[in-house]
């Protein structure tokens, strides 16, 4: 049996054209309404909004015993008026619009690769609203299925020529404030404290932390000090993006941003933030991929730097098959598409995957 490759594409429209910027609580609603109608509609049952400080949450349930979690999410990093701009287009084999790749696209693929299974259940599935900001809202809940069903896939974007993702760098974000003292900076400026030259020396410590050999990528990517141009800055502040490959980095950088101390005299440091997706190692997927080869032996699977929900199942020792979403790129660009003629063949992938792991004699560890 073969997906609809223009039902898909009518419902991708509905998802695009209902924006649904992270933290937007109405636009949120709006948009978990059409989630539950899609799910409802081509799956039958009965979709429930699970509401959260992040907005609403969809859960749906085949019955049974759960034996799979289809993970994704709703939110999207596009403010409200970007479709406006960036209306939804079909041209040349791809889908264009705000949110196609991550990962509306990937939402519309699972759906109706579950839609050609006769029976549904042990599925679970679960659409989040606050992914692109950290799952702060979702964690407790994601876990909590994880756990329950004991298998779960992930339909973020595929990597590059649709790469199954097989592991994934764990994610942090680090903020260090810098407290100077201000004064004037032509009339007496060593009476002041410099925050920002404190910052200078403090970014060179931290972008020295990084180890790429490892897989451990520090990045300052933020800045900000002084009030005026005339006045010794009192205070700065540095925001840091972490990337690391394992446990051991995640340890290490941890004691190193605890144990930051100021440079010069009078100057304060302080260290919030830390690392909010542990990392995803390549072994907890390595089953579940083997059983995509076992439908596309020219299946490839990559470990990338970016964090997805994946890694908190995953941390959890739950096997888990990330990436399972469209194929395009363009994640979070104006140029964001997806490759309309592998929609078809990526929904049929996941009924195999749901098949084989709801099948009585299945599990997903063997």
């Amino acid at each position: 049996m073969q997906p609809d490759v223009n039902a898909m594409l009518h419902d991708l429209r509905q998802l695009v054209e209902v924006e649904s910027p992270s933290g937007d609580l109405e636009a949120l609603q709006a948009s978990a309404g059409v989630v539950a109608e899609i799910l409802q509609k081509r799956l039958g049952g009965e979709a429930v909004l699970v509401e959260s400080a992040a907005g609403p949450h969809i859960r749906w349930s085949g019955g049974g015993e759960p034996r799979v979690l289809i993970l994704g999410h709703h939110d999207t990093v596009f403010p409200i008026g970007t479709l406006a701009r960036r209306p939804f287009l079909v041209e040349d084999g791809k889908a264009y619009g705000p949110g196609t790749f991550d990962m509306l696209g990937g939402l519309v693929q699972a759906v109706h690769g579950l839609a050609l299974l006769p029976d549904l259940s042990g599925v679970e599935v679960l659409v989040t609203s606050d992914e692109e900001v950290g799952s702060g809202a979702s964690r407790e809940l994601i876990e909590q299925l994880a756990q329950e069903c004991g298998a779960v896939l992930v339909f973020e974007g595929a990597g590059e020529g649709g790469a199954l993702k097989t592991g994934r760098k764990g994610c942090g974000t680090f903020e260090v404030s810098i407290t100077g003292r201000a004064s004037h900076a032509g009339l007496e400026p060593e009476a002041g404290v410099n925050a920002l030259v404190e910052a200078a020396h403090q970014v060179l410590a931290i972008a020295a932390l990084g180890r790429p050999e490892l897989g451990t990528t520090v990045v300052p990517s933020m800045a900000s000090a002084g009030t005026a141009s005339n006045v010794v800055p009192a205070e700065a502040k540095i925001i840091v993006d972490v990337r690391v490959a394992s446990a051991d980095e995640t340890a290490r950088i941890e004691a190193a941003f605890a144990g930051l101390r100021a440079v010069g005299a009078g100057a304060k440091v302080a260290v919030a933030g830390g690392f909010s997706r542990p990392p995803m190692p390549e072994e907890v997927s390595e089953h579940l991929f083997g059983v995509a080869r076992q439908f596309d032996a020219n299946l490839e699977g990559i470990s990338v730097g970016g964090g997805s929900d994946g890694n908190l199942t995953a941390a959890l020792g739950v096997p888990t098959l990330d990436g399972l979403g469209a194929v395009g790129g363009g994640a979070h660009a104006d140029h964001e598409y997806i490759v309309v003629g592998a929609m078809a063949e990526r929904a049929r992938l996941t009924a195999h995957l749901v098949r084989y792991l709801t099948a009585p004699a299945t599990s997903p560890a063997t």
